[in-house]
């Protein structure tokens, strides 16, 4: 009834921690081309300049918190045959490729973090909402995992092919 995970399945639970990492990095980044304005934002605190997943919007921490739970839930019951005929791969794959539209379109939108207001501001003095190594660590965990996903649906389709009765 139970078997070892598979690569595919390790693979999942591998995205998914590091998409607990990115969860603990800054995202976003204020940066300036401005030689003054660089030294300023150096003087401010690093609060200010510097943002966790949890100051940004919806589209910013659901990504990886989706993979959290797809990695742990392929992991926990992806070698269970009436899981995985029953849609686990085709789940996770459903649930990955959202999760990589919401951080792609969280990534285009990531200065909606501020306010109106404050982006006027910050396009005004010539500062600019750059990523940071959180959001690339989150995208990679969210790719990660469609491609997981992708490939363990192919294989599920395999298996199923194999396991029919020739005509």
């Amino acid at each position: 009834m139970f078997a070892r995970p598979s690569w595919r399945e390790v693979g999942g639970l591998a995205a998914a921690v590091l998409a607990v990492v990115s969860l603990l990095l800054p995202w976003t980044v204020l940066s300036s081309e401005d030689p003054a304005v660089r030294s300023a934002l150096a003087e401010l605190p690093a609060d200010d300049v510097t943002r966790s997943v949890w100051r940004a919007t919806f589209l910013g921490w659901f990504p990886p918190l989706l993979i959290v739970a797809l990695g742990v839930t392929v992991a926990a019951a992806g070698r269970i045959r009436a899981a995985r005929t029953g849609g686990l791969p085709q789940l996770w794959l459903i649930g990955a490729c959202l999760a990589l539209l919401c951080a792609v379109l969280g990534w285009l939108f990531a200065d909606w973090q501020f306010g109106s207001e404050e982006r006027a501001v910050l396009e005004a003095g010539g500062v600019t909402v750059d990523a940071a190594i959180g959001r690339y660590l989150g995208m990679l965990a969210v790719v990660a995992s469609a491609v997981f996903a992708a490939i363990d649906t192919r294989a599920l389709h395999g298996e199923t092919r194999r396991s029919r009765p020739a005509r």
